[in-house]
């Protein structure tokens, strides 16, 4: 579309402040569960002894076997740490503790969210991608400054990128769209979600879990009229979806700090120091 008003143009949300958890999530450095022959019991054993950090860690937990291989991975994996190496602890952690991530890299993680015309993309269209990070959100918009170059610019750099079916619908779909691959470690809240048994689509889970939200809710149903409404000619459509893309992408960051304080409560002793 032709003459598109200057209020297209990139657009920024003012910085949010959003409280960190009380009790923070388990790190990276605390955990022993990428080792070969650690599973959940061993590291609860480790844990409960008291040894809750690499440095504490002397091998009087553990069988000689065991130790040797702690020792060798902590050697490696505080060089990968200190680097903030994300992607060699995406590939190190079992998927399902991936969430462990999330401590050490939430202050430059990228959270993202896309609208589209459809669930096919082959014959439908993206029509508005969010990324909130350090406090800013930009909002990438068709037809305008929605470009393979903006969106590489986006990811192109963080350490870790967070969605909510991010994995099976927005990253596909932005790759059929668009020349480009997203293959930062990926944070998918749905499924430590599942771990929780909090079920259903992001807007359900956010009210079960006390998310709070300034507007009623829209469908996806309702995202594809609001896009149609704004090809006709009708810029305050375009506002509201882009208000929406917004505010679902902004509340991944309150749902990543509910859910992992929960994985860390469900997986940590309750007298264990970390």
């Amino acid at each position: 579309m032709a003459g598109r008003p200057d209020w297209v143009r990139p657009r920024r949300s003012r910085k949010r402040f959003i409280p960190r958890p009380d009790t923070p999530a388990v790190r990276i450095e605390n955990s022993f569960i990428p080792v070969r022959g650690v599973g959940e019991t061993t590291e609860r054993r480790l844990w409960e002894a008291g040894v809750t950090h690499w440095d504490a860690f002397d091998g009087s937990v553990v069988g000689p076997t065991t130790a040797d291989r702690i020792h060798d991975f902590v050697d490696v994996a505080t060089d990968h740490l200190r680097r903030g190496d994300a992607r060699f602890f995406d590939d190190a952690f079992p998927s399902g503790e991936r969430w462990r991530l999330y401590e050490n890299f939430r202050d430059d993680a990228c959270f993202f969210d896309i609208e589209t015309t459809g669930l096919d993309a082959a014959r439908n269209d993206v029509t508005t991608v969010s990324c909130y990070r350090d406090g800013e959100t930009t909002t990438l918009v068709r037809g305008d400054n929605l470009t393979p170059g903006a969106l590489r610019e986006q990811f192109a750099d963080a350490p870790l990128i967070v969605s909510f079916n991010g994995a099976r619908f927005d990253v596909p779909f932005l790759e059929e769209s668009f020349p480009l691959s997203i293959d930062a470690p990926h944070l998918d809240l749905m499924y430590p979600c599942r771990r929780l048994d909090l079920t259903g689509g992001l807007k359900r889970i956010e009210k079960d879990v006390g998310i709070d939200r300034d507007r009623p809710d829209i469908s996806g149903e309702d995202a594809v009229r609001l896009w149609r409404e704004y090809e006709r000619g009708d810029d305050a459509a375009l506002d509201t979806l882009v208000s929406y893309n917004r505010e679902d992408t902004e509340n991944l960051e309150r749902l990543a700090n509910h859910v992992t304080t929960r994985l860390h409560d469900d997986c940590c002793p309750a007298d264990a120091t970390f």
